[in-house]
């Protein structure tokens, strides 16, 4: 008695001399990036975010104090005031606005430009030098970075009132010294951006310290000090809380609180409203960051990527 076999099913040949057709599978190509409808939507809606507040600022600020009530706020009235309106908030009052200009000019170059500086030593000395407490000195400043400004704000008060600082510049440009963040970025830069070998090269030939930082390490810095300036100049310039809590004297006042004083002008019994002029000294507050990131662009871009590739 024979036992059954079992037979495989074989695919057949719809004709002879013909290979069967087979479907080829997608590959994907590294060099063409897959398209997203949904990703395009969201950065369409973050793109009218950003740049619909500041259509409605510039076209405001052609307007006068009659053409901001009576017009569309997202298109030209039928006067043209922008000089006008210049021209007015550089002489109301006057000239404050020039005095609210200078203070925060004055308190950006010393405030952030200090924080820089103490940001670039403090990063690169965290970053290549070996001393006892390196670890404790990390989650302290890890520590402050997770702690908001306006936390502070209130015992910065209360200490600055007992040394006799408060409605003074140094109540303002002190704290700006300060950069949790930037010391953070920098100590994160100088580890990937500064190689041990060419420190130790340039020990070996004979140059000091101040000389291997000056002529070797500054020029590897270069992107990330650029980086760390604008994020403290972005910070300092933009600064309400800390100005509003410390200052009284209106002499001392930067931007952000002189336009707010302009702006509560119109709540106040018997005062005029202006907010003509405040639309359009916001809009000249903004240049100059607009000016800083388009002209520092590429070393903002390149020190923000770096050390994220490893090799």
């Amino acid at each position: 008695m024979s036992s059954p076999v079992t037979t495989l099913a074989q695919p057949s040949v719809a004709s002879a001399g013909s290979a069967p057709r087979l479907r080829t599978p997608h590959r994907y190509s590294p060099g063409r990036p897959r398209r997203s409808v949904l990703l395009t939507v969201l950065t369409g809606l973050v793109l009218l975010y950003s740049l619909v507040p500041l259509a409605w600022l510039i076209i405001s600020a052609t307007k006068t104090q009659e053409g901001l009530a009576h017009s569309f706020g997202l298109w030209f009235n039928g006067d043209f005031a922008l000089w006008d309106n210049i021209r007015e908030t550089f002489t109301y009052s006057d000239g404050v606005f020039t005095r609210w200009l200078l203070n925060t000019v004055l308190y950006v170059v010393v405030g952030a430009g200090g924080a820089t500086l103490l940001a670039v030593l403090g990063g690169y000395a965290l970053a290549k030098f070996k001393f006892p407490g390196r670890r404790a000195v990390f989650a302290v400043v890890i520590g402050a970075v997770a702690v908001p400004g306006t936390a502070l704000a209130v015992p910065t008060f209360l200490m600055f009132s007992k040394m006799g600082l408060t409605d003074t510049p140094w109540s303002v440009i002190i704290p700006s010294l300060i950069s949790p963040f930037g010391l953070y970025l920098m100590w994160v830069f100088a580890s990937e951006a500064v190689p041990d070998e060419l420190l130790e090269a340039a020990r070996i030939d004979g140059a000091g310290e101040l000389r291997t930082f000056f002529q070797v390490v500054l020029p590897l810095l270069a992107p990330g000090i650029v980086t760390v300036s604008l994020f403290t100049m972005v910070a300092t310039w933009n600064n309400y809380f800390l100005p509003l809590i410390m200052l009284k004297d209106p002499d001392w006042y930067p931007l952000t609180l002189g336009l707010n004083s302009w702006n509560a002008q119109a709540a106040t019994a018997g005062g005029t409203p202006v907010f003509n002029l405040v639309i359009t000294g916001s809009l000249i507050t903004i240049l100059p960051l607009i000016a800083a990131f388009l002209l520092l662009q590429k070393y903002w871009q390149s020190g923000l990527a770096a050390g994220s590739v490893k090799e």
